[in-house]
């Protein structure tokens, strides 16, 4: 195993796949919801993709039951650990998530769009090592993508100031002096 590129067997393979459908790096990694400069490392062998990540490319790639053990070999997974054996192939996995109300700040945005859809990335610039941290991801339809543009726009847009009639100032011929 090579030790500065130790996954680039995996890393090759699934370059190939991207290329076969010929996206590019954003593409893909918009769609899979990881940064394209991951994506490059892992496709150059020096990352090993998550088992998360490995599944969203997996998927992504339509790659045939009859690949997919080898992928996983190939990252280095045991494919017995990740709940995809023979009796859970047709099984989703939901993860539900308490609403978490408070509000979060933040000072960077990165959007990645493709043909499917926009996916977008709130950061904030000082997260751990000064490297910016992400804090919410959204995904979305290029559709709802277009909608949100137009309330964004909605909202920012000034605002119609109206004001009050100046009040009328008294007249001359009204006035009377004692």
């Amino acid at each position: 195993m090579n030790k500065e590129y130790p996954y680039k067997s995996l890393g090759t393979l699934l370059r190939r796949m991207r290329e076969k459908k010929q996206e590019t790096l954003a593409e893909v990694s918009g769609a899979v919801e990881i940064d394209a400069e991951q994506l490059t490392e892992i496709e150059r062998g020096i990352k090993r993709p998550s088992e998360d990540i490995l599944l969203l490319l997996i998927s992504y790639f339509s790659v045939p039951e009859e690949d997919v053990d080898k992928l996983w070999e190939l990252a280095g997974y045991d494919r017995s650990h990740t709940g995809l054996d023979a009796s859970h192939e047709n099984s989703q996995q939901i993860m539900v998530l308490p609403m978490d109300a408070r509000v979060v700040y933040t000072d960077m945005a990165h959007v990645v769009a493709n043909k499917y859809g926009v996916t977008m990335n709130f950061m904030q610039s000082m997260g751990l090592n000064g490297k910016p941290l992400a804090v919410a991801r959204v995904g979305m339809s290029r559709e709802h993508a277009q909608r949100m543009l137009e309330l964004l726009q909605k909202a920012l847009a000034p605002a119609e100031i109206k004001l009050l009639p100046a009040p009328k100032k008294p007249d001359a011929s009204t006035d009377t002096k004692s």
